[in-house]
């Protein structure tokens, strides 16, 4: 199965500047995976990871490092200023050491190889060496993943991999032969561990998940995410093999099915800005919890409302306001005549096809891209501006605005569509003005404070804001999607449960 997701996520990453050291201890089949973060005064943007290989793909990456005791085997995850969270492993026998990202959105472990001598990236890295590993098996089959900013490719190896007391062994994984471009030249991780399900999996190499699962190394077939979001304090977190540890979440969690195995999927209801329903999901959305995205993502039409809403600038207004100034009015006039709202840009001669609303395909779906074509991509802006502006309309009518306090509104809005990759920049001295957002969930509601999804880098009059929301628009049948990264999951303890196909969300403590 083709399983791509394409995602320009900006992310804003902080310069990587951890070099994690790693202590651990099991306890009844449990791994707690600690995390620890440090300040420093200097970010890096890596836009996303888009993962794929054959067709799979990725964000941003969250980092993780250390591990520590408590109710299982937890590794403890060091966090660089909230926007990365990472960990140490182990690879061969003796172990080799590795500083690797714990991604629930992609499925495959690689690490930087030894025979990796032409791309800079590698000389700024720990490398595997198979030489010095006496459990080392060769496979050699190619592999190849490409990333929205990057790519790495290798071949498939066979070892044992250690992490905290635990070993997981005659784990595939891939030595990465090649890492062209700057996107790992900079990056304080050496490579990444894959927690999404094997549908996703490049060669469809068996997860280190599964394998620490088939291989009763944990008690319960869970594993559970806390972020420290206190950036000042020393342990940014931990990962928790085999099951939760209650001392980092407060009441009973929401959980909701997996929907589509891939990622970690599920169905998700309405966005709120304020107390005021957004409408674009009453539908239902799908989301994705991902522990190696740093940032939120959603549709542009949703983001660029949250944008408005908080007073972020955005870079993309002139086309917006162009369409808007041509056709706002009879965008209204085909709304007042009920006529289909996803149907209207095309009738209009503004989509190639018959469509349905946010066709943008910034990102592929988790499946195969067998249904449809995009009428929105990137050459394509018109259409999709289009489709946001109809949303956009038909929630200001269903509120009985005039029509031109209904154009005034879409205008402003189009000030604060999100550049192309993403990233808007707020006011550092306005939260206190801004609204909650909040999503709502397995029935249940999920606020996001103005505190909790800016991020803040620096201090003082030096102190830059950033939006900690981010543009992604998905195709339907798959679309429109949420990718709910380490803004959302650093405010709700997650957990992830392999055995029920289940996610579940609760209050961080």
């Amino acid at each position: 199965m083709s399983t791509t997701i394409k995602t320009s996520l900006l992310a804003l990453f902080l310069l990587f500047i951890l070099s994690p050291t790693a202590f651990s201890s099991t306890n009844g089949g449990l791994l707690r995976v600690g995390l620890k973060k440090r300040k420093t005064n200097q970010f890096n943007r890596v836009s996303e990871h888009g993962l794929s290989m054959e067709g799979t793909d990725r964000r941003n990456f969250g980092f993780y490092d250390t591990l520590r005791n408590s109710e299982g085997d937890v590794i403890v995850l060091k966090n660089y200023m909230d926007a990365q969270y990472f960990g140490e492993i182990g690879i061969g026998t003796p172990p080799q050491k590795f500083t690797v990202v714990f991604d629930t959105g992609s499925a495959n472990l690689w690490v930087p190889s030894s025979k990796c001598f032409l791309s800079v990236a590698c000389l700024f890295h720990q490398k595997y060496k198979a030489s010095r590993s006496s459990t080392y098996k060769k496979n050699g089959t190619a592999a190849a993943i490409q990333y929205g900013t990057g790519a790495i490719s290798g071949v498939f190896s066979r070892d044992s991999v250690k992490l905290g007391d635990l070993v997981v062994k005659e784990q595939d994984f891939i030595e990465a032969t090649r890492e062209p471009g700057i996107t790992f030249l900079a990056a304080k991780f050496d490579g990444i561990l894959g927690l999404g399900y094997q549908d996703i999996s490049v060669g469809k190499a068996v997860p280190v998940w599964y394998n620490m699962v088939n291989q009763g190394l944990v008690q319960e077939p869970v594993f559970s995410f806390w972020f420290n979001r206190h950036a000042g304090e020393e342990e940014g977190g931990e990962l928790v093999f085999g099951g939760v540890d209650p001392n980092h979440f407060k009441g009973k969690h929401t959980y909701v099915p997996v929907t589509q195995k891939g990622y970690w999927q599920f169905d998700m209801g309405d966005v709120l800005i304020g107390d005021k329903t957004t409408g674009f999901c009453s539908g239902g959305c799908a989301a994705i919890a991902d522990s190696g995205t740093s940032l939120l993502a959603g549709p542009t039409t949703i983001i660029t409302q949250i944008n408005h809403a908080i007073g972020a600038a955005g870079v993309m207004s002139q086309q917006c306001k162009t369409l808007v100034d041509q056709y706002g009015k009879t965008i209204i006039e085909m709304l007042l005549s009920e006529a289909q709202p996803d149907k209207i840009c095309s009738q209009m001669n503004l989509c190639t096809f018959d469509g349905s609303r946010d066709v943008s395909s910034i990102i592929e779906s988790v499946v195969d891209k067998n249904n449809g074509k995009s009428s929105a991509g990137l050459n394509d802006g018109i259409c999709a501006f289009c489709e946001m502006a109809v949303v956009w309309m038909q929630s200001q009518l269903k509120r009985n605005q005039t029509e031109d306090s209904i154009i005034n509104y879409v205008n402003e809005l189009c000030d604060r569509i999100p550049s192309p990759m993403g990233e808007s920049a707020v006011d550092c001295q306005t939260l206190s003005n801004m609204p909650n957002i909040a999503f709502t969930i397995g029935g249940k509601t999920f606020d996001l404070t103005p505190e909790q999804y800016i991020l803040k880098v620096g201090e003082g009059e030096v102190a830059q804001c950033i939006s900690g929301f981010t543009a992604l628009d998905v195709a339907p049948p798959h679309g429109p999607l949420w990718i709910l990264g380490d803004v959302f999951m650093g405010q709700y303890h997650t957990v992830f449960d392999f055995g029920k196909s289940r996610v579940g969300f609760a209050e961080a403590a």
